[in-house]
């Protein structure tokens, strides 16, 4: 199973687009996970209509409409995997054992907020910001993610863009 991981969109803002890199790859995955802060309604319609399953929480910056339409948490199942989501993991010091606890059925944890990629683990345990597609912010590149299942591991991994 490939998982296309995205997060912090933030559009429509000025001439922000998804680039095409990241919106290929993904319609090429098997299910697209988004971290929060879509921004609009109309841009969560048009992530849904990518094609594969598309599964997202709501972050600090959406609309009204998508917070009523997205939770704040997730817990699911990706092939033989279990993955948790959040928009906003915390402060940095701490995070992996606190999402650990937060968490506890989970292989892996995905967040946003910060626009900055990130993936630690510990035991097996991992968590994974992809970073944002449309707006780096700090981070040196623009960026998106793949969760792949081979061998029984959940193989997180950062793409970049540009």
């Amino acid at each position: 199973m490939r998982v296309a991981i995205v997060s912090d969109t933030h559009m429509p803002r000025g001439d922000r687009v998804v680039p095409d890199a990241c919106v290929e790859a993904m319609r090429k995955s098997h299910l697209i996970l988004h971290a929060g802060d879509l921004s609009s309604i109309e841009v969560l319609d048009w992530l849904e209509s990518l094609g594969p399953p598309f599964r997202a929480v709501c972050g600090n910056v959406d609309s009204a409409e998508v917070q009523a339409r997205l939770p704040e948490t997730l817990e699911l199942e990706a092939g033989e995997h279990k993955i948790a989501m959040v928009h906003d993991a915390g402060q940095s010091k701490g995070r992996l054992a606190r999402m650990r606890r937060l968490f506890p059925d989970a292989d892996a944890v995905i967040f946003g907020h910060s626009h900055i990629p990130l993936h630690e683990s510990e035991e097996g345990f991992q968590i994974f910001n992809p970073g944002s597609p449309t707006e780096r912010r700090r981070a040196p590149h623009h960026s998106f993610g793949f969760a792949e299942s081979s061998e029984g591991a959940l193989s997180l991994r950062h793409v970049w863009l540009g």
